[in-house]
Order: C-alpha cells, then structure tokens, then sequence
C-alpha cells in the first residue's frame, strides 16, 4: 500500500519533516516515491509547505495519509 508520511531528517534534537509518498513496507527514513512537500515543527507558529495539487493526486490515485499528515494537509489547507 502507498502511504504519504513523515520522513525525519535533521540532527538530534533538532527535526525538520519531508513528507513523503512511500510503499508502507519500506522503512521510515528508507526509500520513498516522491517528496510533496516540508514540515518544521521549531519554529514558532510550525511551517508547512505542501504541494497540495500533488497531494489530492496522490489521495485520488489511493495513497492513505497517516493520521499526523492527514491534520497538517488539513491545517495547510489543502483537504
């Protein structure tokens, strides 16, 4: 199954998110399909920057958002 999720990138203690569309077996920080956009939870409010037209595509095509990236694309407002 193709999921869009988070990929943690960064240093220790300091994250910064690409989310991303992966096959769900491969794992989190492994190989993934394409980067749709960024999330920097530091930052004071968090940045969100999402490709929203390739997001619906993604969803349309059946990629399931994990719970995390489904309440960003909806704070971004793409959903």
């Amino acid at each position: 199954m193709v999921k869009i999720r988070l990929r943690r990138m960064g240093a220790k203690k300091n994250p910064f998110y690409r989310i991303v569309v992966a096959d769900s077996r491969f794992p989190r920080d492994g190989r993934f399909i394409e980067e749709i956009g960024t999330y920097n939870p530091l930052t004071t409010p968090p940045e969100i920057k999402v490709n929203g037209e390739r997001a619906l595509q993604w969803i349309k095509t059946g990629a399931q958002p994990t719970d995390t990236v489904k309440a960003l694309l909806k704070k971004a407002g793409v959903l």
